[in-house]
């Protein structure tokens, strides 16, 4: 289980935060197992959000390309908010696991 987070700029600043203060904001657990599935019949044996052929480097490649969660959602009508977030929280946790060799 992992959460989803949120990084929010403090605009007023009271007098134990500085101008340019950070809040973490935890919205909310998310489990990307729920929706991510690996399938060797279904795009190679590639990540994908289940019921669909979408993988999860689509939707993160859309989101570094600029796709707002708004124009994914509008896009593809088979995707939820929940589905993006579980493709950012794998993003993370495959980050999280690389291990370096030396």
């Amino acid at each position: 289980m992992f959460f989803s987070v949120q990084l929010r700029v403090i605009t007023t600043p009271t007098p134990h935060t500085s101008p340019r203060a950070y809040q973490i904001v935890y919205l909310h657990k998310v489990n990307y197992r729920d929706f991510i599935e690996i399938r060797p019949d279904k795009r190679f044996g590639k990540p994908c959000l289940v019921y669909t052929r979408i993988s999860v480097y689509d939707v993160l490649n859309w989101l570094a390309n600029g796709m707002s969660r708004k124009d994914i959602l509008e896009d593809f009508e088979e995707l939820s908010e929940e589905m993006i977030n579980a493709c950012l929280a794998y993003a993370a946790d495959k980050e999280h696991r690389v291990k370096i060799a030396s």
